[in-house]
């Protein structure tokens, strides 16, 4: 079947991912109000009762916003590790404690929901545990990379076996260096643990690029030490000095933090 792939929201404001065929789909992440969740999935003619999992990264309010609503009322099942699960349960941004339909998972252990293929994988950042999620349906290969603060073995290991990849750019080093964040938050964002930069996700791309990587799309950036223009321009730059050519050799884009994607298909 058809698969298809949005960004319903993506930045440090609510992140909020859909992937999904005809017949069913999941959402990673839910950092969004749940009246935004069906608005999008409406719009794009996606029932929102098709949906029949939500895969959690961590336990950061806006990566878990709704996930209380969506598991307890909804009874969707939620699954990630079981130190995120302890977080999300500690978390005040939570109002319904997951009960029933709290599902845990291991790193690197496979898992399925109908015909994905998931496999969760580590993840630095500063948060009670953090994820990735490498997805395989049918010969499409997803990896999900958000909140990364610096890419381990690990980390390009999954990458660098996806066609499609959705690849943390949270802030320009320049705006992050000359912003208004204090001290503190900008060690925070710029450390190990924290968030991955365009110059370090456009590195990436061009070290590791092979014709197999289809789609990139650059996710959760900053409200204010990115803007999705630059984010884009500098892979797009990086690439080409690779001799990598955006729009030829692969597609590449910028999610905006608030904005929902077009759909993205896939035969």
């Amino acid at each position: 079947m058809k698969l298809s792939f949005i960004s319903l929201a993506s930045g440090s404001s609510g992140n909020c991912y859909y992937l999904g065929t005809a017949e069913y789909g999941i959402l990673i992440d839910a950092g969004i109000g749940i009246r935004v969740i069906r608005k999008v999935l409406r719009d794009y003619n996606i029932d929102f009762s098709k949906i029949i999992a939500v895969l959690i990264t961590h336990d950061h309010a806006d990566h878990i916003k709704t996930v209380g609503c969506l598991g307890e009322k909804f009874n969707i099942p939620v699954y990630t590790t079981e130190a995120v699960h302890k977080g999300i349960a500690k978390s005040r941004y939570v109002e319904e404690t997951l009960i029933g339909s709290r599902r845990i998972i291991e790193k690197e252990i496979p898992f399925y929901i109908k015909e994905f293929e998931i496999i969760a994988f580590e993840v630095p950042h500063d948060s009670s545990d953090n994820v990735g999620y490498h997805i395989i349906y049918g010969s499409h290969k997803f990896t999900f990379a958000t909140d990364v603060g610096h890419i381990t073995e690990t980390v390009t290991r999954y990458l660098c076996r996806a066609n499609h990849i959705i690849l943390e750019a949270n802030y320009d080093e320049e705006m992050l260096r000359n912003g208004t964040y204090p001290f503190f938050l900008k060690e925070r964002v710029a450390s190990p643990t924290g968030h991955l930069s365009n110059r370090e996700a456009a590195e990436f791309l061009a070290t590791y690029y092979t014709p197999e990587i289809k789609d990139v799309w650059l996710c959760h950036l900053s409200r204010d030490n990115n803007h999705p223009e630059l984010a884009f321009k500098t892979v797009d730059i990086r690439l080409f000095q690779e001799g990598i050519r955006v729009g030829k050799d692969l597609t590449l884009t910028a999610l905006k933090r608030t904005t929902p994607s077009q759909i993205f298909e896939f035969e």
